[in-house]
């Protein structure tokens, strides 16, 4: 996911918490300019230390922070918020102030269970709105039917085949909870388990819509580890429908 630039003004990102004595700081960049980017959490040895790398390898170094309580768990993914204070910070692409970080559910590779795929991974339609892979991991914007009584369970479940490709099915377990308002999700299923040897590999992923099923298919280039290289931008607009999903 390419990184979207939000432009505010210095006063309305006084009240996000960003303390700055002008709107430009020395190295040129805007102290107004929010980016909004799809990251991996990266920790590091102390409990509260982190970097984020961006789809396309880009490394950001949190120099400052507006949510100093945050506590990043083991690598994941987010949708992160910052301001760009400058360039080739030690070994990082960026240092910059962090605005806030919306963890993203992050999963490996489901197991096939074969005939018990469908009572346990469920077969509940699901909308695919977005979907692409960026820092070896596969990410899926996903509509879905929401009754707000139970978490969902989405899951990306490889299927064993005969030939070369490679083939999974997203998954979306609904327990019954599929009456209701239309609701969307995020998830980053982790690609590290697949065995490449070091070639591209086409992904298949079928999905049962709410049209019938429908398969999608994405490079992966396992030796640039799965980042992006195309300047396609995508924005997660209204992201405030996201709900809660396992």
């Amino acid at each position: 996911m390419k990184t979207v630039k939000l432009i505010f003004a210095c006063t309305s990102l006084l009240v996000t918490g960003c303390i700055c004595n002008s709107c430009t700081d020395d190295h040129g960049y805007s102290l107004g300019n929010v980016w909004y980017s799809m990251a991996t959490v990266v920790p590091s040895d102390s409990s509260r230390a982190y970097y984020l790398r961006l789809d396309h390898g880009t490394t950001l170094w949190p120099a400052a922070t507006g949510i100093p309580w945050y506590v990043p768990g083991e690598k994941h993914r987010a949708l992160a918020f910052y301001t760009i204070l400058s360039d080739s910070y030690y070994h990082y692409d960026h240092a910059v102030k962090v605005l806030d970080i919306r963890d993203v559910l992050t999963k490996p590779v489901a197991e096939d269970r074969g005939e018990a795929n469908d009572s346990y991974y469920g077969n509940d339609p699901v909308r695919v709105l977005d979907l692409w892979i960026g820092d070896g991991y596969l990410n899926v914007k996903f509509g879905f039917s929401y009754g707000g009584n139970v978490k969902h369970f989405i899951n990306l479940v490889k299927r064993d085949r005969e030939d070369t490709s490679r083939y999974f099915e997203f998954r979306h377990n609904a327990y019954g909870d599929n009456a209701g308002v239309q609701r969307r999700g995020i998830v980053s299923f982790d690609l590290s388990s697949l065995q490449t040897d070091g070639q591209e590999m086409q992904l298949t992923i079928r999905v049962k819509t709410p049209d019938g099923e429908k398969d999608y298919t994405v490079a992966y280039h396992p030796e640039s580890n799965g980042q992006t290289t195309n300047s396609e931008e995508r924005t997660l607009s209204g992201d405030s429908d996201f709900v809660e999903i396992i």
